[in-house]
């Protein structure tokens, strides 16, 4: 037997004991806008804290009333700013988590190459049968879609035409299946490192819509958890920020 190899396994065997004594699992509600940056962003906050992000995608109107339901989540990736304000005035949060994680912007998207034109006056045509837009009332990707229709005094021409998807993941999904010629859908679905990726799109001027400040916070069941002390804390880092600019949001 190698005498001096059996300290060192013991060594290795204590550390890699230790790394996942420390280890946790975070439950994480995200904005369905935030599906591909989070996915990205999960794979080296696992590699860099050994902790395991676990996460579901939905509109924000419907996290909150499932997290005043009793839901597991323990840390809230918000489209908005007002939902985890709310919680945070029902004492639903750990105090002074709170804090803004990106600034999204707003895209009207076909999968068709050039069929949305670059100043977006493919609406003015009204050329179309269906307009994807996500949920207003639960969604604020979708409320600010409305509030660009209103800002182009297109709102009632092209009523009709609207196709409510329950959030910004499943509008994306009628345009890009067909059952929508466009849509409004989060910049973040359709760009990546300075480019759209796929289709045509025109890139909605922000003065037309109120700004999307997207929050993030710890929630009350997540107070004890080191995971979700450290998801936020990463999120305030080069990494995370890196990746959030790639997907076309402001920071």
């Amino acid at each position: 037997m190698n005498r001096t190899a059996a300290p060192f396994t013991l060594a290795l065997a204590a550390s890699l004991l230790a790394q996942a004594t420390l280890a946790d699992e975070v439950q994480v509600a995200v904005a369905a806008n935030f599906t591909a940056p989070i996915q990205a962003i999960a794979k080296d906050f696992e590699k860099d804290t050994g902790h395991k992000l676990v996460a579901s995608f939905g509109a924000t109107g419907q996290f909150y009333a499932q997290i005043k339901n009793g839901a597991p989540f323990e840390v809230l990736l918000a489209a908005d700013d007002a939902t985890p304000a709310k919680l945070e005035q029902e004492k639903a949060t750990v105090p002074g988590s709170r804090f803004t994680y990106a600034i999204g912007k707003l895209a009207l998207w076909s999968a068709k190459d050039g069929y949305v034109d670059a100043k977006g006056d493919v609406l003015k045509k009204g050329d179309f049968q269906h307009l994807s837009i996500a949920n207003p009332k639960t969604a604020p990707y979708g409320l600010a879609a409305t509030q660009v229709l209103d800002k182009l005094g297109l709102k009632d021409k092209l009523a009709g035409k609207l196709v409510e998807g329950q959030n910004i993941g499943q509008a994306f999904q009628f345009v890009s299946t067909g059952n929508a010629e466009l849509g409004f859908v989060a910049l973040s679905q359709v760009y990546k490192d300075g480019k759209v990726t796929a289709g045509s799109a025109w890139i909605v001027p922000v003065d037309l819509y109120a700004p999307i400040r997207q929050d993030a916070v710890i929630l009350e069941k997540g107070k004890d958890n080191a995971a979700a002390k450290a998801l936020v804390e990463y999120l305030k880092g080069p990494k995370a920020a890196a990746v959030i600019k790639s997907y076309g949001y402001e920071l």
